[in-house]
């Protein structure tokens, strides 16, 4: 018998570890639920955008019908552009907004940090229809707070809701609001995460705050900043409940989004097949908003 095959022969049997199994079980289940509320959702609404589905009943393919009437479609092109119109001025907005608290809060002669940090967060724990009813008391024509204050120092009651700019400026504010505790948190984590060390370098150099802010600070938030856009621009292009709840997509149908035209052209109007179509149609958009931020991020990571 040689050496190797005494080894062997006297090595004790291995022992299968207790937890083994565990990552397996977790994996799966996640597997599963992916699978079941994702991948089998999309399957069936990519198979119902090729056929005149509405709801009910059996339903015929009719090809890329679907797709080609929506490149016709005025009102598809309308919702479309009042959603990129509010991406446009909500990512930026909340970008500003919770960069300067979160850069505020973390500052050594802030006072009074850890009870703002919670009040600044509890707009982010409201539902979003909350946050529409409670901004729709604020900015009513008739019955708002702030047309109240406007009045009783001599002014004329603002169109806040029949104004289809001014609604829509409502609802950006609003959302600004409910989403700025949830970036603000990422912002200050990742700017504690700077090293002390440059700051004190570029104070003996003479840097001044702002100096500081703009060579040290945001380009070491670099990836937090990638990471906060592409949150807030993904949920601007999917907002819904803010609109319902705050003034409906109005006045009329001025401000009605992506989403609220999909909801109604699929539940209201009973064209499942149609809706469907737009629907991977804003998947799209999506996806090539993620995959051109990613870009852009790398290269930046890069330089």
């Amino acid at each position: 018998m040689t050496k190797r095959a005494s080894d062997v022969s006297t090595r004790p049997p291995r022992r299968r570890s207790k937890y083994t199994l565990a990552p397996l079980v977790l994996i799966a289940a996640n597997v599963v639920l992916f699978a079941l509320f994702f991948v089998w959702p999309a399957v069936i609404g990519l198979i119902y955008s090729f056929t005149n589905y509405t709801g009910v009943g059996a339903y015929q393919f009719i090809g890329l019908d679907n797709y080609h009437n929506l490149i016709g479609d005025s009102t598809f092109y309308d919702a479309l552009t009042r959603t990129l119109l509010y991406a446009v001025l909500f990512v930026p907005l909340n970008f500003a907004v919770s960069l300067l608290t979160a850069n505020l809060l973390v500052s050594k002669h802030a006072k009074g940090a850890s009870v703002a940090r919670v009040l600044f967060f509890i707009p982010w724990l409201l539902s979003p229809i909350v946050v529409g009813v409670l901004w729709r008391w604020m900015f009513g024509e008739n019955f708002g707070l702030v047309n109240y204050v406007i009045e009783k120092f001599g002014g004329s009651a603002v169109p806040w809701q029949s104004n289809a700019d001014l609604s829509l400026i409502v609802v950006v504010m609003a959302a600004s609001w409910a989403w700025t505790g949830f970036s603000m948190l990422l912002f200050i984590a990742a700017i504690k995460n700077v090293p002390v060390s440059y700051y004190e370098a570029a104070s003996l150099d003479g840097a001044g705050p702002w100096r500081q802010f703009f060579s040290i600070t945001l380009p070491s938030i670099a990836p937090t900043s990638f990471i906060v856009i592409l949150l807030n621009t993904i949920n601007a292009m999917k907002e819904y409940p803010v609109f319902v709840a705050l003034n409906n997509g109005g006045p009329g149908t001025s401000n009605n989004l992506l989403v609220q035209y999909i909801y109604e052209t699929g539940f209201k109007r009973g064209q499942i097949g149609y809706a469907s179509a737009a629907s991977f149609v804003l998947m799209l958009i999506l996806m090539a908003v993620a995959i051109i931020q990613l870009v852009v991020n790398r290269r930046v990571e890069n330089r």
